[in-house]
């Protein structure tokens, strides 16, 4: 999106988080509230500004090593960092976010979903992360979106997007009309959960972060998004399930609120970010890291950094097209393993 405003209304689900299921460390929201319009505008703060913060920390941006990032203040809606912001790349599972986007507008969260074989094999055949999920069971749309955003289980995605689509193609073109009516021009959903067969379509930094602001305004998906772990008990309907969210952010960075983690070899190691810091919210995207640990460092960095500059006297913009000395993009060497003893393609 160029620099300007752009007026989104942002439709939010009307559904309460039901008991029944067990929810550790997460935020706890109320129950929505109904439609609320969100702006965005990501103006770029006066050129005049840039570097004008006291002190030298202030001025000097992060070292960012990935291909692209942005950060920006969704509170004044001022971009404070950009590195490639607006150019297309893969974004592996971030494309989750707008999946679970897309089943709060389509489904209730109390709607009972059956796991098929189908699901299963989805996950296994693209050697993808899962939720652990088995043919026969029945859960609620509730704990499957947990099981998308924190495992990044692409077999609950593919279970969500088979009904509600119905059927990935309808549904991917559902996730397509989403992200027009959002103002994503540079990005383009191929599926419902990333992964690279027969394509994993494409997005920006800017894109990602402005998904991630309309999601964190959904209360349902703020408190999935911001949820350490998930519990659901055993019932007749289904196996005992435990999701540990794999952004390792939640609990340590000051404020974090989520939002995803993603890779695969095409795309690298992702992650889409956000925290409230002294009464600002900022959110950012990270795209194309070749470390899977130093997406989450380098968000720590950018958020310490972004909070001192609001907090301070300098509000302005760093382009970051110097930093970082590494591309982000894969070798050889590295498209063989993700470094984590994790699967090759889906999260990490």
């Amino acid at each position: 999106m160029q620099n300007g405003g752009i007026r989104l209304i942002v439709c939010t689900a009307l559904a309460t988080l039901a008991t029944g299921t067990t929810v550790v460390a997460g935020i706890a929201a109320p129950a929505h509230a109904g439609r609320a319009a969100v702006q965005t505008v990501h103006q770029a703060a006066p050129a005049a500004l840039h570097g004008t913060a006291s002190g030298a920390a202030r001025g000097k941006a992060p070292t960012v090593a990935a291909r692209a990032a942005y950060l920006f203040d969704a509170t004044t809606q001022t971009q404070l960092f950009g590195k490639q912001a607006t150019k297309r790349m893969p974004v592996a599972s971030l494309t989750k976010v707008m999946t679970a986007y897309v089943v709060l507008r389509e489904a209730r969260l109390d709607d009972i979903v059956a796991i098929t074989a189908a699901d299963v094999k989805h996950a296994a055949t693209n050697d993808a992360t899962g939720a652990s999920l088995r043919a026969g069971e029945r859960l609620t749309v509730r704990d499957l979106l947990y099981g998308v955003m924190l495992p990044s289980g692409a077999d609950a995605s593919h279970a969500l997007a088979r009904v509600y689509g119905p059927g990935d193609a309808k549904f991917v073109a559902k996730m397509n009309a989403a992200a027009r009516s959002l103002g994503l021009a540079d990005t383009r959903y191929a599926n419902p959960d990333g992964l690279p067969k027969p394509s994993g379509g494409y997005s920006t930094a800017q894109d990602q972060a402005k998904l991630a602001e309309v999601a964190l305004g959904d209360r349902t998906l703020l408190t999935i998004a911001s949820t350490r772990r998930y519990a659901v008990p055993k019932s007749k309907l289904h196996r005992a399930h435990t999701w540990t969210n794999t952004n390792k952010l939640l609990g340590k960075a000051t404020g974090t609120l989520g939002v995803k983690t993603g890779y695969t070899r095409a795309a690298g190691y992702c992650l889409s970010f956000a925290a409230d810091r002294d009464g600002h919210r900022l959110i950012g995207v990270i795209l194309g890291d070749s470390k899977p640990d130093r997406r989450f460092q380098t968000a720590t960095k950018l958020l310490d950094w972004g909070g001192e500059r609001i907090s301070g006297d300098g509000t302005g913009t760093d382009t970051g097209t110097g930093t970082g000395t590494g591309t982000g993009t894969n070798d050889k060497a590295n498209d063989k393993t993700d470094g984590t003893g994790g699967k090759l393609s889906g999260d990490a």
